[in-house]
């Protein structure tokens, strides 16, 4: 009989959250479906387990169990972007890995063939387990003999385990309590009222009987515990990415040349990503410098495309900067992929009079001559003044922008066409202005000359006070109108006894 191995990352996706916060570690931590008070409780750490707070129940439920239960949400996409990743470092140690499609973070991995690999058995599940714990994730790893008694004995134990019999894993696995399966939440409960708290009380209960009161569900998990029912290994076989390899003739240094090179290259990239419904999503150049080793240069287009023009493009804009220190004898190809969208069907049926994607593909052009760092947008952060209230963060994508409304949902704001969007421009340094005249700050005030004509109306003073600790600040902002219709955001710095144009209303 082949030797089977049961992975497990208990809670995967509480693990991940608390990836995401690591000063939850210390409470009680439950992933929920959704932001709100009744949302259904997912997945739960061990502190919540004792203090009685398990899946299924309630978010308002749990935290009366345990008043310093911490929870969020962890998205479908993060999670299964992070169970690939696994599965590919898992089949550094097997060619046969099966993700369990029902619980994320459970894999099955076979053993079979791997004698001249591995001393031993357990050689090779401690260096699974070792690989798992390296990128910072609980885990247990149950070398066995079959699919449920690995698993359960996965989810009841810790570290690695190694069973020598059949016999000995199907003790092991009775013993496992119920709560550590993944059962259904009303059927977990209504076993416990009846007094089946572990699989072997489970498994003294008649199939047939379990068809007729709980359904199919609960006569499967008991043909599985029993060994009445059976399923071969289904591992996953991985794609291959598609690349593209050319070894030069004599070494190379040209970038006009370079781009004639990967042009003849990258169609055939495109054509295999189009066979298989997918769409270039980063493309990875490999260029092998004479006596130097490889060097990399990633260029990420705005979206998903298969447009070679877009793709030659960014190419081109890449290697204008790029300086190879001796001639290229090789350049290899990769590319990353996501399958393909429709959007291009929907473009034709209503064109957006902001085209969003012409907006990201020349910030993708920015990105590609000059770093990543080079496209940024304001973010607010708190701050007293109003030049500190704003930080800057990368931006990867454009989106059209929202008025809320004073904090009115989407559905008011859609209802509302004619609400106009205010934008406050802030200057980087305030212009110190004129004085107004002693008659009066709205009578004949030019503050930036006859342009922009006289103040018709000063609305305020708002004012700023603070900075005892540092620098004693007092400023007394204005709105000031002026005749040609400027709306500008002024203020007078009382310790200064100057006024200053900080920025404009449109």
């Amino acid at each position: 009989m082949d030797r089977l191995a049961c992975a497990n990352l208990p809670a995967f996706p509480l693990q991940l959250l608390l990836k995401r916060h690591p000063e939850w570690a210390v409470y009680p931590v439950a992933v929920v479906a959704e932001d709100k008070p009744q949302a259904s409780i997912l997945w739960v750490n061990e502190k919540a387990r004792r203090a009685g707070v398990l899946s299924g129940f309630r978010y308002a439920a749990g935290s009366s169990l345990a008043p310093d239960l911490r929870a969020g949400m962890v998205p479908p996409d993060e999670i299964e972007k992070e169970v690939a990743a696994l599965t590919n470092r898992f089949l550094r140690f097997t060619p046969g890995v099966e993700p369990s499609g029902e619980e994320p973070g459970v894999f099955w991995l076979s053993g079979a063939g791997l004698n001249l690999l591995y001393p031993s058995l357990k050689k090779w599940a401690s260096a699974v387990h070792a690989d798992i714990k390296a990128h910072v994730f609980h885990a247990s790893v149950v070398v066995g003999f079959t699919r449920f008694g690995t698993y359960a004995a996965a989810k009841a134990q810790e570290g690695t385990v190694v069973f020598e019999d059949l016999s000995e894993e199907r003790a092991a696995a009775r013993e496992v309590p119920l709560d550590r399966l993944g059962l259904e939440p009303d059927l977990r409960d209504t076993l416990f009222k009846l007094g089946i708290k572990t699989v072997g009380a489970f498994l003294s209960l008649p199939a047939g009987g379990l068809y007729e009161r709980f359904g199919p569900k609960a006569y499967r998990l008991h043909g599985m515990a029993s060994g009445d029912l059976w399923a071969p290994l289904k591992p996953c076989i991985p794609e291959e990415p598609v690349r593209q390899r050319l070894v030069l003739d004599d070494p190379e240094t040209d970038a006009t040349r370079f781009l004639f090179i990967i042009k003849g290259l990258l169609h055939p990239i495109l054509a295999a990503l189009a066979a298989r419904e997918e769409a270039l999503v980063e493309l990875l150049l490999r260029f092998l410098i004479d006596r130097s080793g490889w060097r990399e240069e990633p260029i990420r287009p705005a979206a998903p495309t298969l447009d070679s023009v877009q793709v030659l493009d960014l190419v081109r804009l890449r290697m204008e900067t790029v300086k190879f220190s001796a001639g290229v004898v090789e350049i290899e190809l990769v590319v990353g992929s996501s399958p393909a969208t429709r959007d291009q069907l929907r473009f034709f049926a209503e064109r957006p009079t902001r085209d969003l994607d012409a907006a990201n593909r020349a910030l993708a052009r920015l990105r590609a001559e000059f770093g990543d760092k080079a496209v940024v947008r304001a973010k607010l952060t708190d701050g007293h003044l109003p030049e500190a209230r704003f930080t800057w963060e990368p931006l990867s994508r454009v989106a059209l922008p929202r008025n809320d409304l004073n904090g009115l949902n989407d559905l008011n704001v859609l209802n509302c066409p004619t609400a106009k969007v205010l934008v406050r421009r802030i200057l980087v340094k305030p212009i110190p202005l004129p004085s107004p005249p002693r008659h009066g700050r709205d009578d004949g005030w030019l503050l930036l000359g006859p342009k922009y004509g006289t103040v018709d109306k000063l609305s305020g003073p708002y004012i700023f006070s603070g900075g005892w600790w540092a620098r004693e600040l007092h400023r007394e902002y204005y709105f000031a109108e002026t005749r040609r219709g400027d709306l500008l955001w002024v203020y007078y710095d009382k310790p200064r006894r100057r006024w200053f144009l900080q920025g404009q209303v449109e």
